[in-house]
């Protein structure tokens, strides 16, 4: 499996429906061992849905990540999320904080909002 985003990779993405790169965000993670998002000097950012609830956007490649991090993000890093500590850690303190995930935003799309719970159980389901 190669490290490195193809062309043809980042053009199937980028027609997927927010469904379907939901789905190849959980196969991505779960082959991969990472959970990507991006971070700046002040913290993890939050991105706020149209329905005002706030976010945790995630990714499963540094590339795509990468994409957002322009305009009010553009001092933003992508920082990879070993799996192993997304589960242990992130999803409870998720949860607790009552922050959703913006699972694979893309352009101008907020991506599937679901709850670190929700997306806990996915991810269980899609381990090898």
């Amino acid at each position: 499996m190669s490290d490195t985003l193809t062309d043809s990779e980042a053009l199937a993405a980028a027609i997927m429906s927010a469904d379907r790169r939901y789905e190849y965000c959980v196969e991505e993670i779960a082959v991969r061992g990472e959970v990507w998002s991006l971070k700046s000097d002040e913290g993890w950012v939050v991105m706020t849905t149209q329905e005002g609830e706030e976010c945790l956007p995630v990714w499963p490649r540094r590339e795509f990540a990468a994409q957002w991090a322009d305009g009010d993000w553009a001092d933003c890093t992508p920082e990879a999320i070993p799996l192993a500590v997304w589960m242990e850690r992130w999803t409870p303190g998720l949860e607790q904080d009552g922050t959703l995930l913006a699972v694979f935003p893309h352009s101008d799309e907020e991506g599937t909002v679901v709850t670190p719970g929700e997306f806990f159980d996915a991810l269980n389901k899609a381990l090898p």
